[in-house]
């Protein structure tokens, strides 16, 4: 049973990504975003925003930025899921002798192939720009370990928007409030430059605990408890987003 899950998904996983290489525009197009925030942000605003770091502003402000990458990219994964259930896909695929649940996999593990490939381009324009890191090989596979578990997490609540979603724009109408909650966060500034309100809010909400583990790491600076805060929202999110997806998934497909 197990073999055949998985060979279903790989399967419909290659089906999807070869949809992204027909269209690569969709990669180019997320990533155009965070590049146009980083070029703003450290060439206009940088100069102006005071970290109380001894650290270049980019160094400061990129973890914010990988994490709107991904925020921008789950909403593709929403848009094509809906396009899938309106098409009829759905339908076809469950009078066929697959695994049900392969068919969300599938979009799910393209979502993180395409959004790895899209904040690869964007540290590579980090670099280009300045950024630098004395992060080891374990301190890079751990940010890349977060930010995998971000993605999966953004995803499933993607899932759900795609499968509940009435029109195309409502599928990945989604993504906004989770582009715009890296700018309430110490994403760009450090908290204790906000309003006391806004500022509980900052240091209480995921992003702010999974950015300063991300600049931990690349700074080679121990990561404390953050990382452990951090981990216990991505994974809380990505299991009640799972559940709920598959819970509507269910009802749709019945």
């Amino acid at each position: 049973m197990t073999t055949h899950v998985l060979g279903d998904t790989g399967t419909l996983t290659g089906r999807s990504l070869r949809h992204i290489l027909r269209s690569p525009d969709t990669i180019i197009t997320t990533a155009v975003t965070p590049i146009a925030l980083m070029l703003l942000f450290v060439y206009v605003f940088g100069g102006a925003i005071d970290t109380g770091s001894t650290e270049s502003y980019i160094d400061y402000m990129l973890p914010g930025i990988l994490l709107i990458t991904i925020a921008s990219g789950v909403a593709y994964t929403a848009y094509r899921l809906f396009l899938d259930m309106q098409g009829g896909i759905f339908e076809r695929f469950q009078s066929m002798p697959i695994a049900r649940s392969s068919v969300l996999w599938a979009h799910v593990l393209t979502s993180v192939v395409s959004n790895v490939v899209s904040v690869a381009i964007v540290v590579g324009v980090a670099l280009i720009m300045g950024f630098r890191t004395g992060a080891s090989v374990g301190a890079w596979l751990a940010v890349a370990g977060i930010l995998v578990l971000f993605t999966f997490a953004l995803t499933w609540i993607a899932v759900i928007a795609g499968l509940s979603a009435k029109t195309v724009d409502g599928a990945s109408a989604f993504s906004y409030p989770l582009i715009f909650l890296p700018f309430i966060s110490s994403a760009f500034v450090p908290t204790d430059s906000m309003p006391a309100p806004v500022a509980w809010f900052a240091e209480n909400q995921p992003v702010t605990a999974i950015v300063d583990s991300t600049r931990a790491l690349f700074a080679g600076e121990p990561v404390g408890t953050d990382i452990w805060i951090a981990l216990a929202w991505l994974v809380g999110i990505m299991v009640v987003a799972y559940a709920f997806a598959m819970s509507v998934y269910r009802k749709k497909v019945r």
